[in-house]
């Protein structure tokens, strides 16, 4: 019995060959040894506390979850002494001597082991960024549900309170603005502003100044640069003399180029006539101002759609109840469609109630309710309880407004799906309601002249405001040059195209000359290959090969009278401007895809002058909604400041808004160091 008994753990030790393949691809076994018992079974041992536990029995095997457990959880009393001894550490201190062995050489995933790193400074860091990031309040530090939480995945972790979180916020926006400063004092070109408003519960406000740009490689960045409290946010002074601060503190008084605002229209001669006059001093203005003061895009929109919209609110009043009557039960619902059924609408929209503080909502809303007109009227002769069935001028309206809704509309999203929008794109949105607007308010029709008038009244006077600067923008494209600003233009102004025009061409000529003016730093690596290389670009052969001398160089032909006089003729021969160039060439070919900023980028040898001009030109912000925010939900007025924000220190306020937009564009928010660790183990 004896020998049976002593063989039998040999049996055990040679058959799970599955185990020792397991103990490769498992980390636990780091931990753990596998002993054979009586029975033809084994049991796993713990290295740390010699502990055993269940493991095969014959030819089932029990799993290590388990054992996992033991060790991940801190059940095992030699890892609950050793978590006592790290207490005493200080943080960041090494613990791999965890368990007396040579540390393992991958970590569990589970971060509840005694030898995972924990920093305190580390970890209060990215507390104070969760915050900023997700808007939450300071005050949660003192939540104690949110204490609970903290201590129960890092027990070791001091929770800062509301005095040290509000430290460390500021302290982040500092550290963050110093970076950006750095990026700023790179800059090439000139800087565009835009100028946001804030209301609160109180008297007091803010000012929102963000600054946009393109940088040496030609690439488009937008980045908050202020949101500092002023006494009364709406008044023209408040807005120039916290520009003035804003300028100053970035050191960037040389490099303001323009100001894009989101003011109601009344008030923009009062803003515009101010804000020149308070800035001109200090800044060397472009076109002597002519292009300083820009006006919203989005803004532009949202005012003549919601305009033309309360002009027939009790119309939509009457559609919405309408809306809400048949979504009020299934069996209304039910009934509207055997209606519509019966009716042959083929519309395949769905009845949607609008979200009135965003216009498309309501625009969408009509546009379907519109397609079932009829069966609301059949709803109202059947269903004595539904009596909100507009009439047919009542039908009539709603199809005027929704036509030229529709223009907007598609504006909206033309600008909103392009990722980095450039100050070129918004000419082309632009002329076209301009044209269509005008031309109704010529329409027969009085229905249709009428809300076209009250339409085209706002968007004529943003295009008469606007119309210089988006047309000098779209001629830096090389798409399009002068060519789609003549083209447009004859179709607004017809035979006063040309005078219209003339101001355009006589503006970039006069633009173009103030950079020719200002310093150009040109390379030794300019002057040897850029002209060269930059007719090649665009496989165009009008180059500047004139502007330099020749090497004259001999080559035995007799000919060298001939070369001298060849170099004569160049000097005396008048040059071309490279303005005048690039407007003479072949326009580039339209494609979906194209670059403008790549396009500039390639061709900056070529235009050294021209591309200092355009890459300021191409930054305007010509909309304030910035990437991935909505157009139609960044209403018409200022925007309000909750009562928590508001009851903060304003230094607090603007280091939680600054930190968060400059935040975003790190790439360890997006991946932060814990994160890297789970990568590696897996």
């Amino acid at each position: 019995m004896a020998a049976a008994s002593d063989t039998e753990p040999v049996t055990t030790e040679t058959t799970p060959q599955p185990s020792k393949r397991r103990r490769k691809k498992s980390l636990v076994w780091e931990h753990f040894t596998i002993e054979a018992v009586a029975g033809g079974c084994t049991r796993a041992c713990c290295k740390l506390c010699k502990q055993t536990f269940a493991y095969s029995s014959g030819s089932k095997i029990a799993g290590t979850s388990h054992l996992k457990r033991h060790i991940a959880l801190g059940s095992c009393p030699k890892i609950k002494n050793q978590e006592k001894k790290m207490l005493a550490l200080t943080s960041g201190s090494k613990a791999d001597e965890t368990f007396g062995e040579p540390p393992p050489k991958r970590r569990y995933r589970m971060s509840g082991f005694a030898n995972a790193a924990f920093d305190q400074d580390v970890s209060c860091v990215y507390l104070a960024k969760m915050i900023i990031v997700h808007d939450y309040p300071l005050h949660m530090v003192e939540h104690p549900a949110f204490i609970s939480f903290v201590q129960s995945l890092q027990p070791r972790f001091k929770m800062a309170d509301f005095n040290a979180i509000e430290a460390e916020i500021l302290a982040i926006y500092q550290k963050e603005k110093q970076s950006l400063m750095q990026v700023f004092g790179t800059m090439p070109g000139r800087v565009s502003l835009t100028i946001g408003l804030w209301t609160t519960s109180q008297t007091l406000g803010y000012v929102c100044l963000t600054g946009q740009f393109i940088d040496s490689d030609w690439r488009l960045h937008r980045r908050m640069l202020n949101f500092m409290m002023v006494s009364s946010p709406h008044s023209e002074n408040a807005l120039s003399e916290a520009i003035g601060v804003s300028l100053s503190d970035w050191s960037m008084k040389s490099k303001l180029f323009t100001i894009t605002l989101d003011n109601n229209c009344s008030s923009h001669d009062i803003y515009s006539a101010n804000l020149r006059d308070h800035l001109s001093n200090k800044n060397t203005l472009m076109l002597k101002g002519q292009l300083f003061v820009v006006r919203c895009y989005a803004h532009i929109l949202n005012v003549v759609a919601q305009d033309v919209i309360a002009s027939i609110h009790g119309i939509i009043y009457n559609i919405r109840e309408s809306v809400k009557f048949i979504k009020a039960s299934p069996a209304r619902e039910e009934n509207f469609a055997e209606i519509a059924l019966q009716l042959e609408i083929p519309s395949t929209k769905t009845l949607s109630l609008d979200v009135t503080t965003q216009w498309n909502t309501t625009y969408l809303m009509l546009v379907a309710a519109l397609e079932y007109k009829q069966a609301f009227t059949v709803l109202e002769t059947c269903d004595d309880n539904y009596n909100e069935a507009p009439s047919t001028e009542d039908w009539k309206k709603v199809e005027i407004v929704c036509t030229y809704l529709k223009l907007l509309y598609d504006s909206a999203n033309v600008i909103m799906a392009t990722a980095d929008p450039t100050s070129n794109i918004f000419f082309h949105e632009a002329w076209k309601i301009q044209l269509e607007l005008t031309n109704a308010t010529l329409n027969e029709d009085v229905l249709v002249s009428s809300f076209a008038k009250e339409m085209h009244e706002k968007f004529d006077k943003y295009w008469k405001d606007c119309s210089l600067v988006l047309a000098i923008a779209v001629v830096m494209d090389p798409r399009f040059k002068l060519k789609l600003v003549e083209f447009s233009f004859s179709k607004i102004y017809g035979a006063d195209a040309g005078r219209y025009a003339k101001v355009v061409n006589d503006s970039i000529h006069e633009l173009y000359l103030e950079y020719v003016a200002q310093p150009l730093p040109l390379t030794p690596a300019y002057e040897e290959q850029g002209e060269a290389t930059g007719n090649n670009i665009n496989g165009n052969e009008n180059g500047n090969d004139n502007n330099r001398p020749a090497n004259l160089v001999s080559n035995g032909d007799g000919l060298l009278d001939f070369d001298l006089y060849l170099s004569e003729m160049a000097v005396n021969q008048p040059t071309k401007s490279e303005l005048e160039q690039y407007l003479e060439e072949s326009l580039v070919p339209r494609i979906q895809e194209f670059d403008i900023l790549n396009w500039w980028k390639l061709n900056n040898l070529k235009y050294p002058t021209l591309s200092k001009m355009a890459r300021d030109v191409l930054a305007i912000p010509m909309s304030m909604v910035s990437t991935g925010s909505s157009i139609f939900a960044s209403g018409t007025g200022s925007r309000v400041l909750d009562e928590y924000r508001s009851s903060l220190r304003p230094e607090t306020v603007e280091a939680l808004f600054c930190a968060k937009d400059w935040l975003q564009y790190l790439p360890t928010m997006a991946e932060p160091p814990s994160t890297a660790i789970v990568k590696m183990e897996l």
